[in-house]
């Protein structure tokens, strides 16, 4: 992270902390200037930087940066150069510190008079709508939503506060909640795939996608309605790119799932759950809370509470 054009001060980091309840232990000066966060190999004399996993010691003794979050353990390690930020969790107060350099976008309230917005849907306050987006009859877009170019809302979708829709998605039949983020290119509420195996009758798809707050879905993706009820995503739920979202699935809140995992239409994923990246789940499974797929594994029975499991099919990974 090396494209930050001004320096702050350390007393304006301690005090971005503090209203976070998190504490840290150091002895650099408050007035002493930093110009942002980087990789210990790549820190500048002006940068901080953070040591969380045992395999970048190396690059830890060598660090050039000014400061390094660190935990009390691993002080002695470090040059002496470099002085240490001492916290309890050395990740955290990275991914805090890259928000406080680079803070969430917000609405710049313009409407680009190439967007077509519908006479019937309702626009909130301070709405950003980018070029050639399409905001269809009987939406609902709440305050300040940040809605990107190319992007086709259908009629009737509601959209939560503070969320952000990227540059050519296409939503539908959803209900979306606060403080989302939704990356280019993701598709959400159309039909599934389901339809009689013989006579290649679909089956049309009636029901909606409901998303809770606070979730974040990659880059194209597709989240499919469900035939008659709901798919569902709940509250913190991580979605990386390229997941495929079959109809009826719900996913509960605070699960993390990883690049091109494929869930099949109407298995339930737990709450804080992990599945690992190309993993493919069954349909019609119920998988446990707490639960780990490992990355490349095929599940295709019920899994409880607090496995974690691999392979194809998968199993307890201690077998």
């Amino acid at each position: 992270m090396n494209n930050i054009n001004f320096k702050i001060k350390f007393i304006d980091l301690i005090k971005y902390f503090a209203d976070k309840d998190i504490h840290i232990d150091s002895s650099l000066s408050e007035s002493e200037l930093i110009s942002g966060i980087s990789s210990l190999e790549n820190a500048s004399k002006s940068q901080i930087s953070f040591f969380e996993d045992t395999k970048l010691v190396d690059f830890l003794k060598k660090t050039e940066a000014k400061a390094c979050f660190i935990k009390n353990k691993f002080v002695s390690l470090l040059p002496k150069t470099c002085t240490p930020i001492v916290v309890d969790n050395p990740y955290l107060c990275f991914a805090h510190t890259t928000n406080f350099f680079y803070p969430k976008r917000t609405s710049s309230g313009k409407i680009s008079q190439n967007s077509s917005i519908h006479k019937n849907a309702s626009i909130s306050n301070n709405i950003e709508i980018g070029n050639y987006s399409t905001i269809s009859e009987n939406c609902k877009i709440s305050k300040n939503v940040i809605i990107e170019n190319n992007v086709i809302i259908e009629r009737g979708v509601n959209i939560g506060e503070n969320t952000f829709i990227g540059n050519n998605c296409v939503i539908s039949n959803s209900i979306i909640g606060n403080n989302c983020v939704i990356e280019s290119g993701t598709i959400i509420g159309g039909s599934g795939f389901g339809f009689a195996p013989n006579e290649k009758i679909s089956i049309q798809h009636i029901g909606n996608v409901i998303i809770g707050d606070n979730v974040k879905i990659g880059s194209n993706c597709t989240i499919d309605r469900a035939s008659i009820d709901s798919t569902i995503i709940e509250d913190n739920v991580r979605l990386d790119n390229l997941i495929q979202i079959a109809h009826g699935v719900k996913i509960s809140m605070n699960s993390i799932i990883a690049a091109q995992v494929g869930i099949a239409g109407s298995t339930l994923i737990g709450s804080n759950c992990i599945i690992g990246g190309q993993a493919g789940i069954s349909g019609h499974l119920k998988i446990g809370n707490n639960v780990k797929i490992a990355a490349k594994s095929g599940v295709t029975k019920n899994i409880k509470d607090n496995m974690t499991i691999a392979g194809f099919p998968a199993i307890d990974i201690r077998k």
